[in-house]
């Protein structure tokens, strides 16, 4: 287990929410005035560090969490600098600071298990979550966010049938919702239904255009259509974000440039993706690859 000390720029308070990407987890905090932040016990790999601000909107960044990053005593220390085109305003602020009549409608016992569910998700017990989580949406069926939850739970667990059922009945229960639009499109990639897939990617890069997992799902998206140059176009974008994120876009560019015969820009990509994955678990073969793309 590892812990981390952050630190935000520009520096101000903030709420401060870390995602575990490749495995359920969630886990909140502020931060102090000057921008600090600590989160403990973290298992090793990717987040998202996500940061509310009030006057700004959120942003989101991509860390990594492991030995090659830790300092002593499996300490990680995390300086986030953010500009103001990062942070997304409307969004952010719509699900703050507005309620729908739909969402008063969610009785308190539901909100409650909502939050209680999250506090599973910081212990690490994804199946407590879920289960206060299914309770939660048979109390209110409208409850958008738990429907997201749930299905964020059931991808990360690789169980893509529940992720797709729940996703769905959770934009069916807010068509304005960010989060299940961009998850939608992700597990359809994953599925491998290519044309389906693009009407949600190709909307959620239309409503968050500086968006890295929404880049990136569409570059994905076009790779499975056979369009290289959207593919290239969507994966660079991602890049450009966020270089660290966790959807590996430099694996994507590598494919891409290889097919093309293009050794030596398939290997500055992947070198550029174990400066931010340096625990990547083929990272020395990866290493002797990009010797050789470069004979």
């Amino acid at each position: 287990m590892f812990d981390m000390d952050g630190r935000i720029h520009p520096e101000e308070r903030a709420a401060v929410t870390l995602f575990g990407d490749a495995f359920p987890f969630t886990a909140s905090t502020l931060s102090e005035a000057d921008g600090r932040f600590r989160f403990q016990k973290l298992r090793p790999g990717a987040y998202t560090v996500s940061v509310f601000m009030p006057e700004r909107g959120e942003a989101r960044r991509t860390i990594e969490v492991g030995p090659s990053v830790a300092g002593a005593h499996g300490r990680v220390s995390l300086d986030i600098s953010f500009k103001e085109s990062d942070f997304e305003l409307s969004g952010a602020l719509r699900r703050r600071h507005s309620v729908s009549a739909v969402q008063l409608a969610i009785p308190a016992k539901a909100q409650r298990d909502y939050e209680e569910a999250h506090k599973d998700l910081a212990r690490h017990d994804p199946l407590a979550a879920t289960r206060l989580l299914e309770k939660a949406v048979a109390l209110a069926p409208q409850f958008a966010d738990a429907w997201n939850e749930i299905g964020t739970i059931a991808y990360q667990t690789q169980k893509y049938a529940r992720a797709e059922e729940c996703f769905r009945e959770a934009l069916n229960r807010d068509p304005q919702a960010f989060e299940p639009l961009v998850n939608l499109g992700g597990v359809l990639v994953t599925l491998h239904r290519a044309d389906e897939a693009w009407r949600y990617n190709a909307t959620a890069v239309a409503v968050r255009p500086n968006d890295a997992l929404a880049h990136s799902q569409l570059g994905m998206n076009y790779f499975q259509l056979g369009d290289l140059d959207l593919s290239v176009k969507h994966l660079e974008r991602a890049r450009a974000i966020d270089p660290a994120h966790f959807s590996h876009p430099q694996l994507f560019l590598a494919e891409i440039h290889l097919r093309r015969g293009e050794r030596r820009a398939a290997a500055d990509v992947l070198e550029e993706f174990l400066r931010y994955h340096p625990d990547w678990p083929q990272a020395a073969r990866m290493r002797e690859n990009i010797v050789e793309l470069r004979k």
